[in-house]
């Protein structure tokens, strides 16, 4: 064999090897990322890979440990960068693979887990992906009822003086807008509201500009408000009518807001809260939504009967009521899903009389402190959780009147409160009491 022919070889050999170094290089692929997404239950952990790449994976115990080998993978990729906040992860680190063009990676576990690995088609947002589920068996409890955020401890109430800016509402025979009366009467209330102590008050509009209708509500849900009071001026077409009217949502709006509000929402645990942790499917969803959202609705609406007719028997005071009972109708200011919303029509602007009235700064300050004084009574009866005039109301001493068979000790139990305490505060040495007798609880 001539010297030329064995130079060929060698450049041939040559040549294949480092043809077979680049194709080799050409098909390790690289990780390029790693994320841990842990929840209460589970953990998420997805790898980005430059190319797709075959993989195999198997469990070790004591300790628990998740295997996987990756086919033609450097090793280069850095796992202290990975962060991880996984209650199922202790650590994820190299080992050696059994092929050299191989990484091995060891995911160390905290306790056994259920692993599925799984591959995803690269899209036009991410390439290659290769996915590990972590299924914990026995994951720990957690309560499903997060605690509510601690509540102001004034009572919240939304005055909202309707219309506004490039809507002057109704105008009377002299000329009067709606819009500059009903913001008088609120700042007036916002007044009386603000120097009471324990409740305060929050003004949708404080000048001369226009809020849509539609949101005004947002005022009362955002400040988690317990009442909303919208101030009108009623008007006809006729001077004749006369006198104040107070409305409250009525019920076909109600559930009409019900369904455009769940249509809206893409997950129903947005309405549900904390309660949607422990609903499954989103048909069982919707409808514990629906349920809850009309529980809630329907309490919102019997309070708003309630604090309308205290509100018609203080005005009617003040001036004649246009009418007596409250009244139902589709406004769009009362659609605040969980806040009581009333609707109060102070006369009508239109009537010449009544404008005259409503122009009197002492009258709409006499319409104001019936609104006030209203508002007052209906929250001392029905103070919200949390609320100084709830903590007040729950410190008060309460009153028993002694019924046959009953004795001082027999109340102390029921009412568990100290016997001593209770002698101390009747003013009692023994333990008899007389039938009819009205003792005093003490409140603790």
């Amino acid at each position: 064999m001539n010297k030329n022919v064995v130079a060929c070889k060698v450049v041939s050999i040559i040549l294949a090897f480092f043809v077979s170094l680049a194709s080799y290089a050409q098909a390790q692929s690289n990780i390029t990322d790693i994320r841990i997404s842990p929840n209460n239950e589970n953990t998420r952990i997805v790898i980005d890979v430059s190319q797709q790449t075959a993989y195999s994976f198997f469990t070790l115990q004591s300790p628990e440990r998740l295997v996987v080998d990756f086919k033609n993978t450097n090793r280069e990729f850095n796992f202290k960068t990975v962060d991880n906040t996984s209650n199922l992860i202790k650590k994820m680190r190299h080992s050696r693979p059994k092929l050299a063009t191989d990484m091995r990676m060891v995911i160390e576990l905290n306790k056994e887990v259920n692993s599925e690995l799984f591959s995803l088609e690269p899209s036009a947002d991410f390439g290659h992906r290769i996915v590990i589920d972590l299924k914990d068996p026995n994951p720990i409890a957690v309560a499903t009822n997060k605690a509510a955020p601690k509540r102001d401890k004034d009572i919240v109430i939304v005055i909202d003086a309707g219309h506004g800016g490039v809507d002057p509402g109704s105008i009377g025979p002299q000329g009067t807008y709606e819009k500059n009366i009903t913001l008088s009467i609120s700042k007036m209330l916002e007044k009386r509201i603000n120097d009471e102590p324990g409740l305060r008050a929050v003004m949708t509009r404080t000048g001369d500009y226009y809020i849509s209708p539609n949101d005004r509500p947002d005022f009362a849900t955002k400040e988690s408000a317990d009442l909303l009071v919208s101030i009108h001026a009623d008007a006809y077409s006729s001077p004749q009518p006369r006198g104040g009217s107070v409305w409250v949502l009525s019920k076909g709006r109600a559930d009409s807001e019900l369904g455009r509000l769940l249509e809206r929402t893409e997950r129903n645990s947005e309405l549900l809260g904390s309660a949607a942790n422990v609903i499954g499917d989103r048909d069982t969803e919707r409808y514990f939504a629906e349920t809850i959202f009309n529980m809630s609705m329907d309490l919102s609406r019997a309070s708003s009967y309630d604090v309308s007719n205290k509100v018609i028997k203080e005005m009617k005071k003040v001036t004649r009521m246009h009418k007596k009972t409250p009244q139902s109708a589709s406004f769009a200011v009362l659609t605040a899903p969980e806040t009581p919303s009333i609707l109060v029509e102070v006369g009508f602007i239109s009537n010449p009389q009544e404008e005259k009235n409503l122009n009197w700064r002492a009258y709409r300050q006499q319409l104001a402190d019936s609104l006030f004084k209203s508002i007052k009574l209906f929250f001392r009866n029905a103070p919200p959780e949390g609320t100084l005039w709830s903590i007040e109301r729950d410190n008060q001493p309460k009153q028993h009147k002694v019924k046959s068979g009953e004795s001082l000790s027999l109340l102390a139990k029921r009412y568990n409160v100290d016997l001593d305490r209770l002698r101390e505060a009747n003013g009692i040495k023994g333990d008899l009491v007389r039938i009819g007798q009205v003792l005093t609880i003490p409140a603790y």
